[in-house]
């Protein structure tokens, strides 16, 4: 099973994904085996009350018989601004499936409950005006979570998270079967969907089915009805977990399992803890702290190819960590190093400050650079494609005025550099930048001010001549 991680940075994540949205039609433009872009197909334009607010790739999973033949290919999963769910097909832009979600609440994010198999819909925070908070009203339902299966559309349930049962609740979402509550003060506390579904799901509901629902009829999915609201909590649920942690960062992984946090206090900023999730002992060396000076946070998380280990991404190198049995001691365990990828830097480069005193005398005062200093290779992004088996690296230098980066391949296994790829594109360290590696392609999307974007294809091709050589470069040195 992947990992799975609850934190902040997810929802700040959507930020990004948004802007992918505002590219399909760039995407659908360039996408192509060809070796040179080709236009699929462009997407029609509509208002700004239709537009596109959140998306997901679904993609065919491998040895399953589906009822239809557009269901072999990819689909885009996508939530629009008026509150309708789509399926289209990523090779041709045909609406496949499409769903009325519902008036009472504005619906803003996707995500994967279990990946490519449940979606969860969340809604935007119901939040009380000043007017209201004046009054003393209070707003009783902070949030929606509706719930799907995919392929085809079918209805889980819609959630609500209401103040009376959680509190003053900060966010929720669905991960693996699990709903994660998250609070101002750092708490996160788990609990089973599946039990609440038992215990509190009103009426089971089937999309396109008529359904009578407070003293209105109308038919599941289809606008005007849409879908009512049929999972309501009204008493605690049983609670599964809770832990603190510092912005609510909180992941499980690793076999078996664990969990990761940050200590709940500002200071303890980079300092990672890895703790057993059946008892929540610490893990031997399991306080990870990567001793770097820079104004980018280091960051930390499970593997996703399920190996159970954690990779753990500094400016100037990328540790990956195995969790193994204490020697003579099989109920506790520990984190060792498997390998490290180094930047390529001068070793101990420091630069010389030359003051001059108020008598003429110049003093030279040496002083340290910063580990993301833009004129040191610095790590940008870590990713791992799960087809290939590999970990791609983006490092970046800044050379006079221009950013050069360049995109590496690593072994998985013992992290062997396979392969180097510049990139050709100036990479201004002030812009955002997203890079995208599946099979034979790689994208580079990068956003300048004023909402303007560039995209950059690359597609790799088969050299005969370095095969040999990447196939026994990929063994332990």
């Amino acid at each position: 099973m992947n990992a799975m991680e609850f934190s902040r940075d997810i929802h700040r994540n959507h930020s990004g994904l948004k802007k992918e949205i505002n590219m399909i039609q760039l995407w659908k433009i360039i996408c192509s085996v060809a070796s040179e872009p080709r236009k699929l197909y462009e997407m029609p334009k509509c208002s700004k009350s239709e537009k596109i607010e959140d998306a997901l790739l679904w993609e065919c999973p491998v040895g399953e018989i589906l009822p239809n033949p557009s269901d072999y290919k990819s689909s885009l999963i996508a939530l629009t601004a008026h509150n309708w769910l789509f399926r289209i097909s990523a090779t041709t832009g045909k609406v496949l499936e499409k769903i009325y979600l519902a008036s009472y609440c504005k619906f803003r994010y996707l995500s994967w409950d279990t990946p490519q198999e449940v979606i969860a819909v969340k809604s935007a925070q119901n939040k009380c005006s000043a007017l209201a908070r004046q009054a003393g009203i209070q707003q009783p339902i902070l949030l929606y979570l509706a719930v799907f299966h995919v392929l085809p559309f079918s209805l889980i349930g819609i959630l609500e998270i209401s103040k009376k049962i959680f509190g003053n609740v900060t966010d929720a979402t669905l991960s693996h079967g699990i709903l994660i509550v998250m609070y101002s003060s750092g708490l996160v506390r788990l609990y089973s969907f599946q039990a609440i579904i038992e215990q509190f799901m009103q009426q089971k509901l089937d999309l396109g089915c008529a359904c009578r629902w407070g003293g209105t009829a109308g038919t599941v999915g289809e606008a005007p009805f849409g879908i009512p609201c049929n999972i309501k909590i009204t008493d605690s649920p049983p609670l599964l977990f809770e832990v603190s942690s510092l912005e609510n960062a909180f992941q499980i992984g690793g076999h078996p399992w664990h969990y990761i946090i940050t200590p709940n206090k500002k200071k303890q900023k980079g300092v990672f803890h890895i703790c057993a999730l059946k008892d929540n002992s610490l893990a031997k060396n399991g306080i990870q702290e990567m001793e770097c000076c820079s104004l980018e946070s280091d960051w930390i998380y499970f593997h996703p190819d399920a190996s159970g280990r954690i990779i753990h991404v500094g400016p100037n190198q990328v540790k990956v960590l195995k969790l193994n049995e204490v020697e003579n001691n099989s109920a506790q365990h520990q984190i060792s190093e498997d390998f490290v990828i180094l930047a390529n830097r001068e070793k101990n480069k420091n630069e010389n400050l030359l003051t001059v005193t108020a008598s003429g005398r110049v003093v030279k005062k040496k002083f340290n650079l910063l580990d993301d200093d833009p004129e040191q290779e610095t790590f940008k992004i870590v990713d791992y494609e799960d087809e290939l088996d590999l970990l791609s690296v983006v490092a970046v230098t800044q050379i006079d005025a221009e950013g050069k980066a360049h995109l590496d391949f690593h072994c998985n296994e013992y992290g062997t550099l396979l392969k180097s790829i510049p990139l050709e594109e100036s990479w201004d360290v002030t812009y955002s930048h997203e890079v995208y590696f599946d099979r034979d392609l790689v994208l580079h999307i990068e956003q300048k001010p004023s909402r303007v974007f560039s995209c950059y294809v690359y597609q790799m091709v088969c050299d005969p001549g370095e095969e040999e050589t990447t196939n026994r470069s990929c063994e332990k040195e």
